[in-house]
């Protein structure tokens, strides 16, 4: 049985995401402390000296983003000509590098170059290969495998905002990058040790995957259900839903603390423990969903409505209502509808709308995502720049809310293109 013979690669990968949970949140939860080691004064929260420390540490968040942009795209090609093993191995390496040097350096740009570096470890790596392993380990339920993988870097962001806060309150900051890097190194032995289905074939010869004629014939039959032509717009909009879905996602993952500390009234832990929330949310959402369209046979974009009108209530009840209470519940709803699934769901449309090789199509949907990734942190450095860092993030929520809002409307639109081109309504799925 594959399960138990790669089980190994398996574990591999989960801590591989694992470890990534809390690459996503180290500099936005670490911000003050990051920004004083680079030499900012961060003495007043209102001065221009803390603006600027902000912003630096916007811009390496915003690298992170540029390095999955930049990687995205060609990871899987990569993945597939020299196999899953090797580009585990690489990415873990890299992400030792990235962490040594985020520990060592008190150079915002040498930072911002090793966030490029986490961001290319993380999609041109760890994607490429780790997404596919877990498919071929566990063929008989291909889709929980890859549930599990936003189960355990939801896992990490809950419980590493309250370590970041609490290590900082006892003066030892620096092991919430030591915490990662340990991981790493785990993940690096890891995988060197584990078989890996996709190389095992490969080396027997029958790892060049499916046949191109069977690959061929089902973009035929996906195109064979379309009764009209998608239209090039319908399927911009598929792949730009990426966008849509990340920018708001990216953002509250980064800078809701942010937010609670300048606006609700929150202290340090109860502000961290807003992302915590946040990752909650998502993770009830990833179960969930999984039920609704396995057992119930939702649609994807039955899904996709839900969540976005979640999405969209959500921030305007943490834009406008300011009660603890009300602020924790809408972050677990907002959670709930970004961060559960939304990005994957939506790729699984594209493949409807756009029958293609499945690789080439998720790069472009990936690479809109890291658009994304390197967009919204850019915004806010500049906002924060221009009119300090709580003002930066309050109009960075009004924007997440107007793309939330955008996305509603993309997906109603697709719903009823849907409708069009295949003569099906998604809703009744």
């Amino acid at each position: 049985m594959k399960a138990k013979k790669y089980f190994l690669s398996m574990v591999t990968v989960y801590m591989a995401y694992l470890t990534h949970g809390m690459q996503a949140l180290i500099f936005s939860q670490n911000q003050v402390n990051f920004a004083i080691k680079w030499g900012f004064d961060m003495s007043d929260p209102n001065s221009a000296a803390y603006a600027a420390g902000a912003a630096a540490v916007s811009t390496a968040i915003a690298w992170t983003g540029l390095g999955k942009f930049l990687s995205v795209w060609i990871g899987g090609e990569i993945s597939d000509r020299v196999g899953r093993k090797k580009l585990m191995i690489g990415g873990a390496a890299l992400y030792i590098v990235c962490f040594a040097t985020m520990l060592t350096t008190t150079n915002a740009t040498i930072a911002a170059f090793a966030g490029l570096m986490a961001g290319v470890a993380t999609s041109g790596f760890w994607d490429a290969s780790g997404y596919p392993a877990v498919q071929e380990a566990y063929p008989a339920a291909p889709g929980t495998a890859l549930i599990m993988i936003k189960f355990f870097v939801a896992l990490s962001s809950i419980f590493y905002p309250i370590i970041a806060v609490k290590t900082a309150a006892a003066g030892n900051w620096k092991f919430n990058i030591v915490l990662p890097l340990v991981l790493s190194c785990v993940v690096l032995v890891l995988a060197v040790l584990a078989p890996f289905v996709y190389d095992d074939e490969k080396k027997a010869g029958a790892g060049k995957g499916a046949d191109a004629n069977e690959i061929q014939a089902e973009i035929e039959a996906g195109k064979a259900r379309q009764l009209v032509a998608p239209g090039a717009f319908t399927k911009l909009i598929t792949y730009f839903y990426a966008f849509l879905v990340m920018a708001v996602m990216y953002g509250a993952q980064q800078y809701t603390k942010a937010f609670g500390l300048a606006y609700c009234g929150l202290s340090e832990i109860q502000a961290a423990s807003m992302t915590t929330m946040y990752q909650v949310g998502s993770i009830v959402a990833v179960a969930f969903w999984a039920i609704m369209m396995s057992k119930l046979k939702w649609h994807p974009l039955k899904v996709l409505i839900v969540d976005s009108v979640m999405t969209v209530v959500a921030l305007l009840g943490v834009l406008f209502i300011h009660q603890i209470a009300i602020v924790y519940a809408a972050i677990l709803l907002l959670g709930f509808g970004c961060a559960g699934g939304a990005l994957q769901t939506g790729l699984s449309v594209v493949q409807e709308f756009v029958p293609g090789p499945k690789g080439r199509n998720t790069g472009i949907y990936y690479t809109f995502m890291g658009a994304a990734s390197y967009t919204m942190p850019v915004i806010v450095g500049k906002l924060t720049v221009i009119s300090g860092e709580s003002a930066a993030v309050y109009t960075l929520m009004i924007l997440m809310c107007v793309l939330a809002a955008v996305q509603a409307v993309a997906t109603v639109y697709l719903i009823f293109r849907y409708k069009k081109v295949f003569g099906e309504n998604p809703l009744a799925q």
